[in-house]
């Protein structure tokens, strides 16, 4: 059981991380989480090699701790494909965000939708895992049919939960998009 709330947790956590990295209207330094950049031969998250803000509902700032990163994080914001534009000055860069258009959100609609799915497949993986692993033990007799059958109530419950907890954290994106 342990098991499988963890399992769970750790796709919710996913999930909110994927959220996180689909933009809206508004600008988010979580967008930046997810782009590395070359760091004197290692990758590392823009935050580990500059300070990120937000200077306006819009905008972006990283301010950079080593000038000679600046090039390197230009090139990487742009090679994620964001659909920001990148303006950089002698305190770092500046990463604006364009006003969503309608066909813009509906395509970013249809990615959280398609996170939301593939949130759901793990979920159900797990609960199968779960259910196999508490068949197996009330073969082995670990379990009487009684205790098999409150168990998979459990593992229900927990499924069930998750899954409320995963529509709600898409509601929350699609509303962002509908701004």
């Amino acid at each position: 059981m342990e098991d499988l709330q963890k399992k769970l947790q750790e796709t919710k956590d996913w999930l909110q991380k994927e959220y996180a990295g689909i933009r809206t209207g508004q600008a988010s330094p979580a967008l930046l989480d997810n782009i590395k950049i070359d760091n004197y031969g290692a990758k590392s998250p823009i935050n580990q090699v500059g300070t990120v803000g937000i200077e306006d509902a819009r905008t972006l700032r990283v301010s950079v701790w080593d000038n000679a990163m600046i090039g390197a994080i230009e090139t990487a914001v742009a090679d994620a494909d964001l659909g920001v534009s990148v303006a950089t000055d002698s305190a770092g860069l500046r990463i604006v965000f364009p006003e969503l258009t309608a066909e813009r959100r509906e395509q970013l609609l249809k990615l959280a939708k398609s996170k939301l799915e593939d949130a759901r497949i793990a979920v159900r993986a797990a609960r199968d895992e779960a259910m196999k692993s508490l068949e197996k033990q009330e073969k082995s007799g670990e379990l009487s049919k009684d205790e098999l059958f409150g168990e998979k109530e459990t593992v229900q419950t927990g499924v069930e939960k998750i899954n409320k907890e995963l529509e709600e954290l898409f509601s929350v994106k699609e509303k962002e998009l509908h701004k």
